[in-house]
């Protein structure tokens, strides 16, 4: 080098020199303000370090100082927790990818987190870490630390993993053993769950929850013995729910050593999952009662498992049964195992609870089907069992027992098998008889019938005869009766029966209806020989007795009946009294007659028969030559009696009296009355032809002209024709020739519309059609009869009219025609049938005051029987409900309790019911349903009614199984009565949300 160059390259080494130094001291002062920062941030002063990082940072030509600077910065924002922290340790690793703190970040920041127990967000940074180069130690330290970060959050599987890559480690293992064991222990893998527990010794953080796993661990591998024994070592630390948990644990093993008096109080100790118990916690505790033979404790238990549907609820149900059954409450126990014999999950336990079912069906009657069908479905179900003998025994009984006759004819049917003849005949015997009480007695003869083709228990073959003949007398079949009668007469074993008391009684009036007066005479007479007999049947026997001696013309014997009759005092003494009178009459004593006759009129004012006793007082005096007194009679009659038949008959009669004393105008005054009042009646011709006298007599032929041509009944010229064609029809009538009589009697009408017979043609032509069920087709002709002036045919017309709108339920025109037929009605028979059917009607159109007021009316009658005393209890009963007046209606359905039957019987009982459990007497109340259950099981709808009661009974008891089970089987059983079901939905739904809160089985909206 030349030396002349020296100074340029001294100047530049000094240059150079400089530079450096000044370089030295730059980097110099920002390694010292890192520094400075790296110990504010070492010393957790985040904010103080992030504001140098970032002066150095800005500062700094250096890239790993620009990268730690950067690393820290986002790391002080992670820890302040400043918006967009985690975007700044990204941009970090995005943009210095070579720095030796790359991966150091990503654990940095998820030890962060997991440190300070954010391990979801841990778990996000631990995912991006990578694992290769790592040292063993931050090995363990990564795989344990994401492993519980995963656990966290109960990703099992992928925390297994990395947990179990540190199971071994010193430092991590034993944690690693708890979280893989727990793993296990929620998988229900208790043997692996047991192994891992087992190896942790040595850590008493886990301890206290190892000690409360290895319990449960133990008790769910069946290590009863040593549960308990953890349970009980852990049960003083333990917090207030795994108190609860080690309770249960401990009352369960118990339970499972069949060490019952033991478990009660661990199990009683136990609150459930979030404070609930669900079927199985009452099932077990229930279940340790029974051993212990605390039954109603057990009841208590067991009636709580509510919409149980598996085999812990089957066992439940049976077992249930059993206490109710041994502290004699065999109503619920029907209901627990009809419950439990409905599940299948167990059959030794379905099949034993079915047989017991079927048993107590018979003892105490089956609300939800006959007991027959119960016992023959058992049958169907075990036809090997060992209890069949015992079963078919209990099914022969239960056709009488159980009253359900005609379900169990149809059962009967329909099991040939094992259905004894003799059982047949007696189911069919009762059946008849129901059907004869009902007053169905068509279909009464033809079960009869049925019951009389198995003549196998010679009573029931001789009562079924003389039912048979009851039900033949009562459709008129005189003739068959009095054979079936008979018959029944030369059975040996008749006079055993009850029936045979009324033997010669009923003879007597078969004979009197075919008009054998003097067998019936004998027969009445035989009757009245009998010792015991009843007062009323004496009674109308003496009438009877008279009636025949009446008509075959034996005046005196006649007399001495009435008296007989008029003596007791029953009913119809009137009927005695006015008879007697007559009687008087046709033995030449007509004094007594007139005195008979007067003092009847007086002695009976209300009398039906008083308008028959004023005629027949008018006809004695005019015979006994005291006209005035006879007109004065007829005069009472009429003025007191409008509607009676006898009016125009009374004004005639008046006419002719006058006529015969020379009274001519005064005689015409009576005639032209009766005409003008009485048309197209026999008076009224009558009174025609005898005023065409006077008028004769007197020349005034032009006047009685003029007066007949306005007359459209008189047709003289086609009188006699229209005589001959009435006649030829009425005569048909009368030999039963019925179609041709309507054909006849339609001829008669369409000739002769207004003939001098139109009224009785109409009349004998609607009897006519009724006769043949053409009922709607009479309607027409009995108008006709009943639009016209009272006749003889009007209160017949009016019985028969009512009848069919009755039957069609036209209520309006029912109650138009039975009003008159009440006012009308000289017979009391009539009047008491329109009384008792105005009140049937004012019900079906909710006119309840007049329903009353007519049943009030019908029971004042002392005449009337049972069956129509009860139909108007009922009335009163129904109308009061109606109204809200439940106290009236409590009295008359007690009423109706002592004398009605069949279906009447059963509603009263069923309100015997609803009002004890209105008045809280819920025990009671149940006895009724019982009763209406076990009595009258024909009867559906009452019967589910009366089951809706029982279940509001058994939850006021504090039932809560019986009461859901009840109402869960109405609505199953009984949907032909939708608004039955509807209210047992209601109240269904009403417990179990009640319940609900607090049984965990049971959901609120269940059975919706």
């Amino acid at each position: 080098m030349h030396w002349k160059s020296m100074p340029f390259i001294i100047m530049v080494l000094l240059w150079s020199i400089t530079l450096k130094a000044q370089q030295s001291n730059i980097y110099l002062h920002s390694k010292k303000d890192f520094q400075a920062a790296l110990g504010l941030y070492n010393s957790k002063q985040y904010q103080a370090a992030q504001n140098i990082f970032e002066k150095v940072k800005a500062t700094t030509n250096d890239y790993e100082t620009a990268a730690d600077c950067t690393y820290y910065i986002a790391n002080a924002a992670i820890r302040l927790n400043q918006l967009g922290a985690d975007r700044l340790m990204e941009d970090f690793v995005t943009d210095y990818p070579t720095s030796t703190k790359r991966n150091t970040a990503f654990m940095d920041v998820a030890d962060y987190y997991f440190e300070n127990g954010k391990y979801a967000y841990a778990l996000k940074w631990y995912d991006k870490v990578e694992d290769q180069n790592m040292s063993r130690k931050d090995r363990e330290h990564f795989n344990f630390k994401k492993g519980y970060a995963l656990f966290t959050a109960r990703k099992y599987k992928d925390a297994e993993t990395y947990l179990k890559k540190v199971e071994d480690s010193k430092e991590y293992g034993s944690q690693a053993k708890y979280y893989i064991g727990y793993i296990a222990y929620q998988k229900d893998n208790y043997e692996t769950a047991s192994t891992y527990f087992d190896q942790i010794t040595n850590e008493q953080e886990y301890n206290e929850k190892l000690i409360y796993y290895q319990a449960d661990l133990n008790f769910k591998l069946g290590n009863f013995e040593k549960a308990i024994a953890l349970a009980k070592q852990e049960l003083p630390k333990a917090d207030r729910q795994e108190v609860s948990e080690l309770n249960k644990i401990i009352g369960e093993s118990y339970f499972n050593l069949k060490e019952y008096e033991a478990a009660i109080p661990y199990l009683l100790e136990y609150r459930g999952k979030r404070g609930k118990w669900n079927n199985t916690d009452f099932y077990l505790l229930g279940y340790a009662y029974y051993q212990q033979k605390e039954y109603e404790n057990a009841i208590d238990q067991f009636n709580k498992i509510v919409g149980g549907d598996n085999s812990v609820a089957q066992n439940a149900y049976y077992h249930l049964a059993k206490c109710y059954l041994e502290t004699e409450k065999k109503q619920q126990a029907l209901n627990a195992f009809r419950n439990a014999s409905q599940m299948d999950f167990d059959a030794q336990i379905q099949k034993d609870a079915w047989l017991n079912y079927g048993r107590l069906s018979y003892d105490i009657g089956n609300p939800y089907q006959s007991v027959p069908e119960v016992l023959t479905s058992y049958l169907d179900a075990y036809p090997e069992t060992e209890n069949r003998e015992e079963i078919e025994g209990l099914l022969v009984d239960s056709y009488i027992t159980s009253k359900n006759y005609e379900g169990a004819l149809e059962v009967l049917e329909n099991n040939k098998s094992y259905a004894s003849k003799e059982a047949y005949q007696k189911v069919a015997f009762y059946r008849g008889l129901e059907l004869y009480l009902d007053g169905d007695y068509k279909e009464a003869v033809n079960f009869l019938d049925k019951s009389l083709k198995e003549p196998q228990d010679p009573l029931y073959t001789a009562r079924a005869i003389y039912w048979k003949a009851e039900g033949s007398y009562l459709l008129n079949d005189f003739e068959e009766a009095l054979i079936g009668y008979k018959q029944f007469a030369q059975s040996t074993i008749a006079p055993e029966t009850e029936e045979y008391k009324n033997l010669n009684y009923n003879l007597a009036y078969s004979y009197f209806k075919q008009k054998n007066y003097a067998e019936a005479i004998s027969y009445f007479n035989k009757y009245l020989e009998l010792e015991g007999a009843e007062v009323t049947r004496i009674n109308d026997a003496y009438l009877r007795l008279g009636d025949s001696h009446f008509v075959s013309g034996k005046y005196w014997s006649s007399i001495e009946s009435y008296d007989k009759a008029i003596e007791i005092g029953g009913v119809d003494k009137d009927y005695a009294s006015f008879q007697k009178a007559i009687c008087y009459g046709f033995v030449d004593r007509n004094t007594k007659k007139l005195e008979a006759l007067n003092a009847f009129i007086s002695d009976f004012p209300k009398s039906t028969l008083r308008d028959d006793a004023l005629y027949e007082l008018g006809n004695s005096y005019v015979n006994e030559g005291k006209e005035q007194q006879g007109l004065a009679a007829y005069e009472k009659l009429v003025a007191e009696y409008r509607m009676s038949s006898y009016v125009p008959k009374a004004i005639l009669k008046q006419g002719l009296v006058n006529y015969n004393a020379g009274n001519n105008q005064q005689a015409l005054v009576k005639f032209k009355t009766v005409v003008r009042d009485f048309p197209n009646t026999t008076e009224a011709i009558q009174a025609v032809s005898t005023a065409k006298l006077i008028y004769v007599e007197e020349g005034r032929v032009d006047e009685y002209a003029a007066w007949v041509k306005d007359l459209d009944f008189v047709e003289v010229s086609d009188a006699e024709l229209d005589n001959a064609s009435y006649e030829s029809a009425q005569k048909q009538f009368a030999q039963n020739k019925t179609d041709a009589a309507i054909k006849a009697f339609e001829s008669y009408l369409r000739q002769f519309p207004s003939g001098i017979h139109a009224l009785e043609a109409n009349f004998y032509l609607a009897q006519s059609y009724f006769a043949k069920e053409l009922k709607s087709k009479s309607v027409k002709n009995y108008n006709y009869v009943i639009n016209q002036v009272r006749s003889e045919y009007t209160e017949q017309a009016l019985a028969r009219l009512s009848e069919i709108h009755l039957g069609t339920k036209n209520y309006n025109e029912a109650l138009t025609v039975l009003k008159r037929l009440e006012t009308e009605a000289d017979f009391p028979q009539n009047i008491t049938f329109a009384q008792s059917n105005l009140m049937k009607v004012n019900y079906e159109l909710r006119n309840y005051t007049e329903t009353v007021s007519y049943a009030e009316k019908v029971l004042a009658n002392s005449k009337i029987d049972n069956r129509i005393r009860s139909d108007a209890q009922i009335m009163i009963a129904r109308s009061a409900i109606k109204t809200g007046d439940e106290n009236r209606a409590k009295e008359a359905y007690a009423e109706v309790q002592k004398i009605a039957t069949g279906v009447l019987a059963a509603e009263a009982l069923y309100y015997d019911a609803y009002f004890k459990h209105k008045e809280s007497d819920y025990e009671a109340s149940n006895t009724s349903v019982q009763k209406l259950a076990k009595d009258y099981s024909g009867y559906k709808e009452y019967g589910a009614k009366g089951l809706v009661i029982m279940a509001k009974n058994f939850y006021e008891l504090d039932d809560a199984f019986q009461a859901t089970y009840i109402l869960e089987s109405v609505i199953e059983n009984f949907t032909d009565y939708p608004d039955v079901i509807a209210e047992a939905q209601e109240e269904l739904n009403k417990i179990k949300t009640a319940e609900s809160k607090r049984n965990s089985s049971v959901s609120p909206d269940e059975g919706n």
